[in-house]
């Protein structure tokens, strides 16, 4: 198998991912939910596996991330910590779990650090949500932030357009990405805004920035069930889809069924 470097198998840490940052390097993250699959992407060489919220799209068959539940999220995560040994292991705080209060927060934080097994955490969010941030990172918890299009506040958005095309939200965000900054997160997730945004905050900041559908940075994100093709209906103009999933399984699965009502599985070969 070829098409990927990697130069150090040893286990991915904050450090090195903003060593990466210095050196020039890319930083490769995809989402995953389950053991197997974990495996595989680790295998591959990502530097990155993001337990996303977006399970509560691409697994459970929400239309938004804001029902997937602290439990559902530790499941996951526990899950895919198990496949891992190289890359690192970045959870979603869900919707509800960090909002309400600091030490709220800070509970919650504690608790799926200490049942899942992941590596660091990811909380969507800036000024808003500093303090809890700052008290996170207190507690000894990496934090990774995320600007731009949040999804968990896809209702206040009104939908999933490009974030800070305007003078006053771009400027806001720069601002956000500096307090994060400042506050300690190692790493800043930038989705959905302008090209031009996402590199002036490259250039403004000394930790990474990863995006999706934010142009160019200093890595970049993708969920794995879309880059994959196995979600054939959502073809946003970031994604580039590198294999085609969904027909290979459904052939597969379909050949399956046509062998079985055939009876031409199981054959003597496959049986005992």
């Amino acid at each position: 198998m070829a098409g990927y470097i990697v130069e150090d198998t040893k286990k991915i840490t904050t450090q090195k991912v903003l060593q990466m940052k210095k050196d020039g390097k890319k930083i490769a993250m995809l989402t995953c939910y389950d053991y197997t699959t974990a495996q595989i992407v680790d295998q591959a060489g990502v530097d990155i596996v993001l337990v996303g919220d977006s399970a509560s799209n691409v697994m459970a068959g929400n239309a938004t991330t804001l029902p997937i539940t602290i439990d559902q999220m530790i499941y996951h995560a526990r899950s895919v910590a198990r496949g891992v040994k190289r890359a690192m292991v970045v959870c979603d705080m869900p919707f509800g779990t960090y909002q309400v209060s600091r030490e709220d927060g800070i509970r919650n934080a504690v608790r799926m650090m200490a049942e899942s097994g992941v590596d660091a955490l990811k909380l969507e969010g800036g000024e808003e949500i500093i303090d809890t941030v700052r008290g996170i990172i207190n507690a000894g918890i990496p934090v990774v932030g995320h600007l731009g299009l949040t999804p968990q506040s896809i209702y206040k958005f009104g939908g999933y357009g490009v974030r800070a095309k305007e003078d006053a939200e771009a400027e806001k965000l720069i601002r956000d990405a500096r307090l994060l900054e400042e506050a300690g997160c190692f790493a800043i997730v930038l989705e959905k805004i302008p090209a031009g945004l996402s590199k002036k905050v490259c250039r403004n900041l000394t930790i990474p920035v990863i995006g999706i559908g934010a142009g160019s940075a200093d890595g970049q994100v993708l969920v794995i069930q879309d880059m994959l093709g196995m979600n054939v209906s959502f073809k946003p103009k970031f994604l580039r889809q590198y294999a085609q999933l969904n027909d290979v399984m459904t052939d597969a699965i379909g050949q399956y069924v046509t062998d079985v009502k055939s009876g031409d599985f199981p054959n003597e070969e496959e049986s005992y």
